[in-house]
């Protein structure tokens, strides 16, 4: 199987490492991408069982045959104690993007140096698996511009649990004492240009509402993803990271008002409602008829009530 590139992943599904045969269910369901699972969901006794059996996934992905599958990208969350051992068990063709837990420069370097290595070794293509750095630690968010300018990084997480712990927050249900942090993570990716960050999981896992609210929280503070720890959490991120009609509607409106006022010579001019339209406002219209040209057939936000 040969690694394609794809519009940035929307929904991300957690699959734990020693449970190979969740994989194909996992498979199933319309995640942009599978999580195989190295670090928090397997216990300390079975990590060189997931390793073997994630290895083992990922060597089959490889034998598939790109132009028959459409399924989701495969990726990797290792152990930011044993990287050597998870990456010489896991890189190969199949696999699109490492996930990187508590991430720091200093770690990331290391990464990405086994990385450039283990593809030189294995003949694959220089820099073809990407990295993810999930912002954990104190010293991450610190660093944050550092980590996103990294080598291989493409986009930027955050585990809100773990930093939590660390700086002696107690969120409530709105979560807004992380908001200050979800920003940081925001305006470094734009800074460093990588791919919008992605979200943190709900961990409730019978709270819809919920996951629906939060979800448009975070499209609102500017993730353009979500992690799911549940099959039946997938199409809920999908649909809430994907732009409403409406604002479809007036985006393609916008932009295809703009191209046709450049035509004629004119870099702003007001729109219907009134607004100023310049180059730096439709921008924005470009990504949403961007992200809904990505999205397919796939149902939009808050289509259908």
């Amino acid at each position: 199987m040969v690694v394609t590139s794809r519009a940035p992943a929307r929904s991300l599904l957690y699959v734990p490492g020693d449970r190979p045969e969740w994989v194909a269910k996992a498979g199933r369901t319309a995640a942009d991408a599978l999580i195989l699972d190295l670090e928090d969901a397997v216990a300390a006794v079975n990590k060189d069982a997931a390793r073997t059996a994630v290895g083992e996934v990922l060597r089959a992905a490889e034998a598939e045959d790109p132009a028959a599958s459409d399924g989701p990208e495969l990726w990797v969350r290792i152990n930011a104690s044993s990287v050597d051992d998870d990456l010489v068990a896991v890189v190969g063709a199949a696999l699109h993007t490492v996930l990187v837990p508590k991430a720091e420069p200093e770690l990331l370097a290391s990464v990405a140096a086994r990385l450039d290595r283990l593809e030189a070794e294995r003949s694959l293509a220089a820099g073809g698996i990407g990295v993810v750095g999930l912002l954990e630690t104190a010293h991450g968010v610190d660093q944050v511009a550092a980590v996103a300018a990294m080598p291989r990084v493409r986009r930027l997480s955050v585990g809100e649990a773990d930093l939590a712990a660390e700086l002696g927050l107690v969120p409530g249900p709105d979560r807004a004492e992380l908001a200050p942090i979800r920003s940081r993570l925001v305006v470094a990716s734009a800074v460093a240009g990588l791919e919008r960050p992605i979200g943190p999981v709900h961990t409730v896992l019978d709270d819809h509402e919920g996951l629906v609210t939060t979800c448009r929280q975070q499209y609102r503070q500017g993730f353009r993803g979500r992690t799911a720890i549940h099959p039946a959490q997938v199409d809920t991120i999908n649909a809430e990271f994907l732009p409403t009609p409406a604002e479809i509607d007036r985006a393609r409106t916008l932009v295809a008002s703009f191209d046709a006022s450049e035509t004629a010579g004119l870099s702003a001019f007001a729109g219907a409602d009134g607004h100023l339209v310049d180059p730096a406002t439709v921008r924005r219209a470009r990504e949403i008829v961007a992200a809904a040209d990505a999205g397919g057939d796939a149902v939009t936000r808050g289509a259908g009530g």
